[in-house]
Parts: C-alpha cells; structure tokens; sequence
C-alpha cells in the first residue's frame, strides 16, 4: 500500500502561488517534478526543500503567472512525468530487445 500524500498552503488568494508537502517522497521525485514543471511557460516559479533530513516530506512551491491554478501546473508537471516514464520505458525495451537479437549465441 502506498502511504505517499499531500496538504496544500495557499500563498494568496488567486491560487497563483502555494506549497505543497509531500509526504513519504524524497528527492527522487521532487526534482523530476520540478524540472517538468518548470518546462511549463506560465509557471514563473518552482523549488523544492526537504526541511531536515529526518523529516519524511519535502516542499514543493510554484508560483505561475498568468492567472494559472497551481494545482493546474502541478497536474500537468505529473502529467508530463508520466509520459516521460512511459516513453523512457519504451526505449529501455526496445535496447533490451535489440541487444539481444544483436548478442545472440
């Protein structure tokens, strides 16, 4: 069972900006999730923190511009994560296969 979630704090009223903790997560996937994030246009800000080393959370706070919901930005930096996955499996495969047919004995 996956015990991972998340609370969020509101830094202003419009949902342009807030931090998100994640809890039972780590550096994996924080920083794979803030680059896809920040690959977003509207996103203006995104970093991470893991407060002490014994905490089991980080931090994740992104500011976006152009009145984007941050939930939205999150959800499509997961979004893209995922596609990310799926095609880094792909070619994962794909080398295995290849390698071997090319290695046959």
């Amino acid at each position: 069972m996956d015990k991972s979630f998340f609370e969020t704090s509101y830094i202003n009223d419009d949902k342009t900006c807030a931090t998100f903790k994640f809890f039972f997560e780590d550096h994996t996937l924080a920083n794979v999730l803030r680059n896809q994030i920040l690959e977003n246009p509207n996103v203006e800000f995104c970093g991470y923190s893991i407060p002490h080393p014994s905490e089991e959370y980080f931090q994740l706070q992104i500011q976006t511009r152009n009145n984007l919901n941050v939930y939205d930005a999150l959800l499509n930096g997961f979004e893209e994560l995922s596609k990310l996955c799926d095609k880094t499996k792909k070619l994962f495969i794909e080398a295995v296969d290849k390698y071997k047919i090319d290695n046959k004995s």
